[in-house]
C-alpha cells in the first residue's frame, strides 16, 4: 500500500495519544512523578505493537537469520536487547521501562529511554541507558512502517535529516532541546517560522538521575538553575501547544519530586575494606575539592572547571551558543529570568560521584568504558565495543573489546553504532589527567574506594 506524505502526517496526528487514567490518590508527589513517566504520554506515539513485533525484519541479514526460527516470546526478548530496552522492575508486565504503552498498543518514548538502564543484572530507573540504540530503532521503525503499510509520524520524517545518535548508549539530546526551543517565543507559543538555529550535532551520555538532588544547576555545563520547568524542553514538539504545557505543569512538579527522591544504587559485589580505607585518604587529598566528600557529613561544591584545565572534549560546551542560553533565560522556561542562567559557563561541572560504579561508560560523552581508564589514560581504548552485560569488577565498568579502528567487515550502520570511535567529533576520550601524579598502588586503592560511593 502506498501513502502520500500528507496522508501519513495527517493519520499520525489523528492517532489517539492518551488513555484516561490518573495515578492513585494516595500517592506522594514523588510516587506520582514516577507513575507519570511510566504511564502518561507527553509525546506522539513512535510506533504500535504490530510495528514493534516486525522490527527484526529490518535488521542486517545475519541478525534476521538468527531470529527467524525463534518463538514470539524469545524474539521479543531479542528485540528488547537489540535496542537497549529492559523490562520494568518489580512489575509483571511486558511493557518496556523506556516506553509508555497505552491500551491501543501504541508506544510513546518516555524519560527512561535515556535515563533507565541495566547494570550488573539489575534494571535501575534513573541509570544512564548505556545500551539504548535510538538511531537504529528510529531507522528500523521508519523502514518497518513503510514495509507493512503503517503511517509515518512527524518524528519518522524529521529523523531522516536530524541525527539521533551516532553510537549506542549516547544521543544527540542537547540538540533536540535546541531545535525544539528555537520554534517557540518566550511565552512558549509556537512560531510559524523562524530561521533554523545553529546546530552542532554531538552525542552525549545521559547523567545519572540520583545526582539531581545534589545539584543547584543542571547539565554538564551547569548553565540552568534547577527547576521543574527545566525538565520540559524535551516535550516541546509542535503537537504540544502552550495550553498543553500549562495543563501538564503540575505533572512536571511531581516528576521533579521523583528525581529529588532517587538514591544511588549500592555496589553489589565485595569490596576490600583495607584498600578502600587507604583510597579514601587519596580521594580526599586529590579529588574532593571538585567532586565533594562522602559519608555522614558529605559535601558537594558543584565546581565548574575551565575547559582549558579539564581538557575533555569541548564540543558540548561549544554547541550551546550564548544567544541560546540568553533566550532560555528570558523565557517561560526560566520563569522569565527568575531562575539564574549562566550565559558563558566556560567549562564543565565536576559531577557528584555517588553510585559512580554503576554509570559506566564515563565522561559526559561516554567515551571511557571503565573507571580504571579514568584513572590511567593509557587504559582508554581508541575504539571499543561492549561485549556483554557482564560487569567488570576489576576495571569497574563495561566489559569491552578494544580495536585500532572499526573492523572493515562491519558495514551495516546498525552494527557500526555498537563501536565507540574516539576519533570522531565530540567523542574524544582525552582530558582529566589529574590521576597522572598517582602511583599504581594509589590508583588501585582509589579505585576500590570509588566502589563505596
Amino acid at each position: 500500500m502506498q501513502w502520500s506524505l500528507a496522508t501519513l502526517i495527517l493519520l499520525s496526528c489523528l492517532t489517539s495519544r492518551i488513555d484516561a487514567q490518573e495515578p492513585p490518590a494516595h500517592f506522594s508527589p514523588a510516587e506520582r512523578g514516577y507513575w507519570f513517566i511510566l504511564n502518561k504520554p507527553y509525546l506522539i506515539p513512535d510506533f504500535d505493537n504490530d510495528t514493534f513485533e516486525n522490527l527484526w525484519q529490518s535488521w542486517p541479514e545475519e541478525e534476521r537469520n538468527r531470529l527467524e526460527m525463534l518463538p514470539p516470546d524469545l524474539r521479543r526478548e531479542e528485540i528488547f536487547s537489540y535496542y537497549g530496552l529492559t523490562n520494568r522492575p518489580s512489575e509483571g508486565s511486558e511493557k518496556p521501562l523506556q516506553y509508555v504503552v497505552n491500551n491501543n498498543g501504541q508506544y510513546f518514548m518516555n524519560c527512561f529511554s535515556c535515563h533507565g538502564g541495566e547494570v550488573a543484572g539489575r534494571v535501575i530507573p534513573g541509570l544512564p541507558n548505556s545500551n539504548y540504540a535510538l538511531q537504529t530503532l528510529t531507522d528500523d521503525v521508519r523502514a518497518t512502517k513503510l514495509r507493512i503499510g503503517k503511517p509515518l509520524s512527524s518524528r519518522d520524517l524529521s529523523s531522516i535529516f536530524f541525527p539521533m545518535g551516532g553510537t549506542n548508549g549516547t544521543t544527540n539530546a542537547v540538540m533536540f532541546g535546541v531545535a525544539l526551543e528555537s520554534y517557540r517565543d518566550h511565552d512558549m507559543n509556537i512560531l510559524s517560522f523562524r530561521s533554523p538555529p545553529r546546530m552542532i550535532h554531538h552525542d552525549m551520555e545521559p547523567p545519572p538521575w540520583w545526582h539531581f538532588k545534589k545539584r543547584k544547576y543542571l547539565y554538564i555545563d551547569g548553565f540552568v538553575e534547577k527547576d521543574y520547568r527545566a525538565l520540559i524542553p524535551f516535550v516541546l514538539i509542535r503537537e504540544n501547544d502552550r495550553k498543553q504545557l500549562d495543563e501538564w505543569e503540575n505533572d512536571f512538579k511531581d516528576i521533579y519530586a521523583y528525581l529529588e527522591s532517587i538514591e544511588a544504587p549500592k555496589y553489589p559485589y565485595e569490596i576490600d575494606a583495607n584498600l578502600a580505607s587507604a583510597g579514601e585518604l587519596i580521594f580526599n587529598s586529590n579529588c574532593a575539592e571538585c567532586h565533594g566528600t562522602y559519608g555522614e557529613s558529605s559535601t558537594y561544591p558543584q565546581r565548574t572547571i575551565p575547559i582549558e584545565e579539564i581538557g575533555t572534549d569541548p564540543v558540548r560546551l561549544q554547541a550551546l551558543s550564548r544567544e541560546h542560553r540568553a533566550n532560555y533565560g528570558k523565557s517561560w522556561l526560566s520563569h522569565y529570568g527568575a531562575r539564574k542562567i549562566i550565559e558563558n559557563p566556560g567549562g564543565y561541572v565536576a559531577p557528584p560521584l555517588d553510585g559512580i560504579w554503576a554509570s559506566a561508560p564515563y565522561f559526559h560523552n561516554g567515551s571511557v568504558p571503565t573507571l580504571e581508564g579514568i584513572l590511567s589514560l593509557e587504559k582508554r581504548p581508541d575504539v571499543w565495543m561492549k561485549e556483554s552485560q557482564n560487569y567488570d569488577t576489576q576495571a569497574v565498568g563495561v566489559t569491552f573489546s578494544a580495536y585500532d579502528r572499526i573492523p572493515d567487515e562491519v558495514t551495516a550502520p546498525a552494527l557500526r553504532r555498537r563501536y565507540f570511535d574516539t576519533s570522531k567529533p565530540g567523542k574524544s576520550n582525552m582530558g582529566h589527567d589529574y590521576p597522572n601524579g598517582l602511583s599504581a598502588t594509589e590508583k588501585k586503592d582509589l579505585l576500590e574506594y570509588l566502589k563505596t560511593l
